[in-house]
């Protein structure tokens, strides 16, 4: 997974703009309610929604993978603190968070690395922090294609997996924290030989 992101961020550079995702204002204005100060945006990618954190006042921390991703960070959320790695190798230093916020990233991995990635995220959340995690859906209209290689997890691309979720299949893997809210939500995207096309995207808010 590491090499597809990094031949993508090298050819495409800053691939959603910098617009950050339809989700985030709605994630923002839940943490505020919840006291969030501290926020851990795992696979940040080049920042463009940690940057949208930073600038409603939260302390940021991004992780992300990609080489080339970090590069472009410095343009885009100078005010937000990287640390670059995997975030199955999470964590990289001893902070603690309020609020995980999650873009894209759960539903890359298989079962079992998924259940690790959401431990070392629980790990690192305080007791009543809050995370907001955003995945792709079973109404994906790429939903299906390609090859299976888990239930409901198709190599969508070379090199790239995604799992698709259910309501239920999302509830589940969040068991052991307490589900606030979930919900779908629309988030449209353009970018390169796709060009503009629309997401359907599951979110989940939940306090540990």
């Amino acid at each position: 997974m590491s090499t597809f992101w990094e031949e993508r961020f090298c050819e495409e550079g800053r691939i959603w703009g910098d617009i950050p995702s339809r989700t985030v204002p709605y994630a923002i204005g839940l943490f505020k309610k919840a006291g969030v100060h501290e926020v851990l945006v795992p696979g940040s990618g080049y920042g463009r929604n940690a940057a949208a954190f930073d600038q409603a006042g939260f302390l940021v921390t991004g992780i992300e993978i990609s080489a080339a991703a970090m590069t472009l960070v410095r343009q885009t959320s100078p005010g937000v603190g990287y640390h670059h790695g995997s975030v199955l190798d999470m964590p990289f230093d001893g902070s603690m968070y309020d609020g995980i916020y999650c873009f894209n990233v759960l539903h890359l991995f298989r079962k079992n690395d998924r259940v690790t990635f959401l431990q070392r995220c629980r790990e690192q959340l305080k007791k009543g922090g809050v995370m907001f995690f955003v995945v792709f859906s079973d109404k994906e209209p790429t939903y299906g294609k390609g090859r299976m290689v888990e239930e409901n997890t198709f190599e969508s691309r070379p090199g790239r997996e995604v799992h698709y979720y259910s309501r239920e299949d999302l509830v589940s893997e969040f068991r052991n924290l307490e589900v606030l809210e979930t919900g779908m939500m629309e988030d449209p995207e353009e970018h390169g030989e796709e060009g503009r096309h629309t997401h359907l995207l599951r979110y989940i808010f939940a306090r540990n």
